[in-house]
């Protein structure tokens, strides 16, 4: 056959499948763009210059390929269902003397047109927004702008090496499933899966012990282990969600046919009777909307959370303009440390707004659950499920920074406090001494390596210097060489804006650099506007990505619903014409389409929601170690995000709804 007839055709086949086929052409374009976009700010020399770009383009990078990762599988899934819908019209042309090399020939065209209308159309629409996205994420990190038109090779480069690949793949296996089927297969390859299914408990089961397993890890895991074993419970709810939708579902709707007083009613009868032929296949596309809608969900309310709360971290890490912390005790180099500052801030023409200063006493320690901390084991320390850290400080500089008064009359009266952890016992041993919580408050220095710490930490409060002394020869004599010191905290704010707090921080700094060298000592100083820009790389360009990955996810599920309304449409087409026929009114027909698609259609945002609640205590701590100790805002972000997702998905439930309507009323 001459090839230009094969262009003929497979130019009219897009044509005449316009209803499958646009919509894929629109995500493999939309894919593209996201991919080029990604690519081109992960290099663009603009981002390089924004302070904290090391960070940026790391977690843009990594948004690429997360973007790689999400176009292999979807769009495989989304040519599956343009090659399950052209099977019938395969196999006719195959009876009709076409060769399935003929057909392989046809569908190649079709590659190529749909490649390359999809490169035009994302390269296109990628360059074009990638300025308005470079301008969002500047505006985002408040970094200054960077004026002119800026075109990647290399993202050009990378995005047709990628999806250039891709589309070979995906041609082969469109080939592969010609290849293997017979035209007779090809015929009723729309009709397949009409047997109906048996009930696999065992299957479900399984799935439900996954989806217990995952939200038994998300619920019980420490703060330490919340990152790893985050991805163990997302393994675990992903495998359960295709389990439980896959046989799940089956079961459910076995239930629903045994049920007489539900079944037996003509919306329930063709709804729950047309559904269970075909939910091997309908149950993998709701699982896929689950998890999609579960990933948008999870990726929006955290990011926005944190790039809303970054103020808040900011200063829950650095409670002071200026934090200087010194590793020791000596009441001298603390003097002569203050002194620095104030003899800076004199030289430099600078109003001190407001100074603190304490000594306190930091260690690790095992708490047994019950009322005891231990140091005396090594072996323990390994259990980080149950390491908590200890800081002490003495009444009377806690009454300084706080302003309340403390009346501790023995050396064993405490107050106590928690970060994360409850503890409500109201005394506790340590070192074999029993110490007894006089009150348990809701206040305590402001201190960031404490707020910062991965582990969840108590604060407490000892009558006076000697009781701190006599800890720290403790835990000296438990850790030895490990041991830590009593060490020496300043803070200070000063009258000025942003950049004079970084350039005052600088020199003292620098002053204090001199005097460390000199005299041996250990410190650390933390500026909180100097580090307000890595903070804000790190949590605005995830914020970023969350809101970019989330725009993507949802346009995967929005196809997925339309594909799968569809499919359903042209499979259900012939038996509501026949019932029509028999004398089905289309405000039967209507009703019988609500109840079908309402009995499944809204399962995967309900069971989204489920696993957003489980979720909810293992990002928290994950957050927590971000440094977002907001957990009511966390909580408004993941509320806020699930009402706009479902008013989204109510949308799509109507507009799909009219389609398949329309697909099969007479």
């Amino acid at each position: 056959m001459n090839s230009s007839i094969y262009r003929k055709l497979a130019f009219d086949n897009i044509r005449k499948n316009s209803r499958i086929y646009i919509p894929y052409i629109i995500t493999c374009i939309l894919t593209i763009a996201m991919y080029y976009i990604m690519k081109s700010l992960s290099l663009n020399e603009g981002i390089k210059e924004i302070i904290g770009a090391e960070t940026v383009a790391f977690t843009l990078e990594l948004g690429t390929h997360v973007i790689e990762i999400f176009a292999f599988v979807f769009l495989f899934y989304a040519n599956s269902f343009l090659t399950k819908n052209r099977k019938k019209e395969f196999g006719l042309l195959n009876i009709l003397g076409m060769e399935k090399r003929h057909i392989a020939k046809l569908i190649a065209y079709e590659s190529i047109y749909t490649g390359f209308i999809s490169f035009a159309g994302g390269f296109i629409s990628g360059i074009l927004l990638d300025k308005l996205m470079y301008l969002v994420i500047t505006k985002i990190l408040k970094a200054d702008i960077k004026l002119g038109f800026y075109i990647s090779g290399k993202a050009v480069v990378y995005t047709l090496a990628v999806f250039g690949i891709l589309f070979f793949l995906i041609f082969l296996n469109s080939l592969r499933t010609i290849h293997l089927s017979k035209p007779i297969e090809l015929l009723k390859g729309g009709n397949v899966g009409e047997k109906e299914p048996k009930a696999k408990w065992l299957t479900a089961i399984l799935g439900f012990v996954c989806l217990g397993a995952g939200y038994y890890i998300a619920v019980t895991v420490k703060n330490v282990e919340a990152l790893t074993f985050f991805f163990v419970a997302v393994v675990l709810v992903i495998v359960g969600t295709y389990l439980v939708f896959t046989a799940g579902s089956i079961a459910l709707l076995k239930i629903l046919k045994k049920n007489k007083g539900y079944y037996y009613k003509t919306n329930h009868f063709i709804s729950v009777s047309g559904m269970i032929y075909r939910m091997k296949q309908n149950a993998v596309g709701l699982a896929n909307i689950c998890i999609l809608s579960t990933m948008v969900l999870v990726m929006i309310s955290s990011t926005s959370s944190l790039i809303i709360g970054t103020n808040d971290i900011l200063e829950t890490r650095y409670p002071y303009q200026i934090n200087i912390y010194k590793y020791d005790n000596d009441e001298s180099s603390n003097q002569d440390f203050i002194s620095i500052v104030h003899r800076t801030a004199e030289n430099e023409n600078i109003k001190i707004k407001c100074e603190t200063s304490y000594t306190n006493l930091e260690f690790m320690a095992v708490y047994d659950g019950k009322n005891t901390f231990e140091t005396n084991t090594s072996n323990r320390m390994s259990d980080i499920d149950n390491v908590y850290y200890l800081f002490f400080v003495t009444a009377q500089e806690y009454s300084e920074y706080t302003g309340d008064e403390v009346k501790l009359e023995n050396d064993t009266d405490v107050y106590f406090w928690y970060n994360r952890d409850a503890y409500k016992q109201d005394y506790f041993n340590l070192f074999g001494e029993k110490y007894n919580i006089v009150k348990h408050t809701d206040k305590f220095v402001g201190n960031g390596e404490l707020s910062s710490n991965a582990l969840s930490g108590f604060g407490i409060v000892v009558k006076d210097m000697s009781v701190m002394q006599k800890l720290y020869e403790y835990q000296k004599e438990a850790y030895g060489d490990n041991a830590s010191n009593i060490e020496f905290f300043y803070g200070i704010d000063i009258m000025g804006d942003e950049n004079t707090q970084i350039d005052f921080s600088c020199k003292v700094e620098s002053e204090i650099e001199s005097y460390a060298n000199e005299k041996e000592v250990f410190y650390n100083i933390g500026c909180r506007e100097k580090n307000r820009n890595d903070i804000y790389g790190l949590y605005g360009s995830l914020f970023f990505l969350g809101m970019f990955l989330g725009v993507m996810f949802i346009i995967a599920t929005i196809l997925i619903i339309y594909y799968k309304q569809i499919s359903e449409g042209y499979d259900d087409k012939n038996r509501f014409e026949i019932m029509q026929k028999v004398g089905m009114t289309e405000r039967e027909v209507k009703s019988s389409i609500h109840s079908q698609v309402l009995t499944v259609f809204f399962m995967p945002l309900i069971l989204a929601g489920v696993h957003i609640i489980f979720a909810f205590p293992i990002i928290k701590k994950i957050l927590l170690m971000l440094m977002l100790t907001n957990t009511r805002l966390y909580i408004t972000c993941t509320i806020i995000s699930f009402l706009v997702f479902a008013l989204i998905y109510v949308i799509i439930y109507l507009m799909t709804a009219k389609i398949y309507y329309k697909i099969v009323k007479r």
